[in-house]
């Protein structure tokens, strides 16, 4: 690394209510705030097979209605999978989490999350029942 260039690791524990869109963005911001993180990227990695990661617009609510009803769409609940030994929700959970991501990499400036103006990072929990998720987080940067 380069003179003034630093890496500082955490993780943070999301609590979810069962399948949905959770806003993160506050929580990686603590973090960064926490480690006196400048300007770098933060990796933000979700250590889970069931939930995903995801960037989109946080100003109206009917975008996260409209995207858990295409993904309901795309791995329903009741289709014909082998794999169903912990219930009717974890293979379409497992289909989902495939076809978002698990880690994200977001630009991080004087400190801040670099995010456009209706943008939020979320954790998108695809259980039915509620969990609690972690998330490895890596800074890269000038503190």
């Amino acid at each position: 690394m380069n003179a003034g260039t630093c890496h500082m690791s955490g993780t943070v524990s999301i609590e979810t209510r069962g399948a949905g869109f959770y806003a993160v963005g506050s929580e990686l911001q603590r973090f960064l705030a926490r480690q006196g993180a400048g300007s770098g990227l933060l990796s933000v990695f979700c250590t889970h097979t069931s939930a995903s990661l995801c960037v989109q617009e946080n100003a109206d609510p009917d975008v996260l209605a409209d995207l858990s009803a295409v993904l309901k769409r795309l791995a329903p609940e009741g289709a014909p999978y082998r794999h169903s030994s912990e219930g009717p929700d974890d293979m379409p959970a497992h289909i989902k989490t495939m076809l978002t991501a698990v880690q994200l990499s977001l630009p991080v400036r004087g400190g801040r999350l670099a995010l456009g103006t209706w943008q939020e990072v979320y954790l998108i929990e695809h259980r039915a029942a509620p969990h609690r998720r972690r998330l490895e987080l890596d800074f890269i940067g000038t503190a």
